[in-house]
């Protein structure tokens, strides 16, 4: 079974389980009176509701690229991961209206037996449903799935919560249901925007993580010619589509040839170790033989570590005929004035070399 007909198929368990607990639920929760029920009911339906987004947004992104979209539909996965979110924050912001409207106009609920017999079989339905879609998620790499999974394992709190109100009604005849609905409706509210964030994250373009990063790189210095790897950029295209680029660096001796052998082994083995295509090697090249130049290295390199802003220096190379020095650094974002700090390096080292042209270049901290 593949990817995609593994999230079909447990998003189908999803709707399944969540349209009978929705069902139950809202017949309980009619019948006893309790907005808490009822409200745990409409937002059964929403996870149906995202569980069918689900189905369709991977239908969508298992499409074959095309003209228009040479890199494949990926990330509509991150789209609809974004459409759950906003479902569930509207379904927050419903249940949070009615709440209130309860608080101001309070109704008294009536429990049986068969509304505690639903609400505890519903907080074991929903831990093992989202215990299941969880662990589907993270095997697929799906955010839709985990976030299903997650907003299931949520909803075993709030159904838990629902039980605990009920019981201190039955023993001390204190209605909480509607503050509790409140409650209920602010998690829910905030699980939504943090979902959205998260979506809209990934659809902007996020970071490399540390994991796949330094895979990459190792795998890639594990080619002999590559004296290090810098400059790593991943494009993310979806859960199973990662487009890289990076620059290594070589011996100045090497020839037009060889750096075309190497660059190939390099894709190679970072697609056969990482899964990841690499579709640019950018060189450096480095003065191994030339004391002047290693010289020259050491003082430039020290001049521009000295500033504490300064995570990373390579690509040095100095051209002693040509009179030019060349060099890529990193400044922290954080950083109060990147380009305040540049300058300041660059006159640091004008004033330690003033015959020299210098090509400083300010590189993105894209990855650890």
């Amino acid at each position: 079974m593949n990817r995609q007909q593994r999230i079909v198929r447990t998003s189908i368990i999803g709707i399944a389980a969540n349209i009978l607990l929705s069902a139950f639920k809202a017949f309980v929760g009619l019948l006893s009176n309790s907005i808490a029920i009822i409200l745990d009911a409409v937002n059964n339906l929403s996870d149906a509701l995202s569980s069918t987004i689900t189905i369709i947004g991977t239908k969508i992104t298992g499409k074959q690229p095309d003209k228009k979209h040479p890199m494949g539909h990926g990330r509509v996965e991150y789209i609809s991961a974004a459409v759950i979110a906003i479902i569930v924050s509207y379904a927050g912001i419903t249940s949070l209206i009615e709440s209130v409207k309860k608080i101001i106009s309070p109704e008294v609920p009536e429990y049986s037996a068969v509304t505690f017999v639903i609400v505890i079989v519903a907080i074991f339905v929903k831990i093992a449903l989202g215990t299941y879609v969880s662990s589907v998620g993270k095997m697929t790499d799906s955010d839709s799935l985990k976030a299903s999974g997650k907003d299931a394992l949520f909803d075993s709190l709030i159904s838990l919560s629902t039980l605990v109100a009920a019981i201190i009604f039955v023993i001390w005849h204190v209605s909480v249901e509607a503050y509790l609905g409140v409650l209920i409706s602010l998690v829910i509210i905030k699980s939504g925007i943090e979902m959205i964030s998260d979506a809209v994250s990934r659809i902007l373009g996020e970071r490399v993580n540390s994991e796949l990063g330094n895979k990459i790189k190792a795998a890639a210095a594990e080619v002999p010619e590559v004296r290090g790897v810098y400059d790593l950029v991943v494009n993310n295209y979806g859960p199973e589509k990662h487009l890289a680029s990076l620059h290594v660096e070589v011996d100045e001796q090497m020839t037009a040839g060889e750096i075309d052998h190497m660059t190939r082994k390099i894709q190679h083995i970072v697609y056969k170790k990482c899964g990841v295509i690499v579709t640019a090697v950018g060189i450096y090249s480095t003065n191994p033989v030339d004391p002047e130049a290693n010289e020259m290295k050491k003082v430039v390199e020290g001049i521009i570590r000295s500033h504490e802003d300064v995570i990373q220096v390579h690509g040095f190379y100095a051209d002693i005929s040509s009179k030019i020095i060349s060099v890529d650094f990193i400044i922290d974002f954080d950083a109060p004035d990147p380009k305040g700090e540049y300058g300041k390096i660059y006159d640091e080292i004008r004033a330690r070399y003033p015959g020299y042209e210098l090509k400083l270049t300010l590189d993105l901290d894209t990855s650890d």
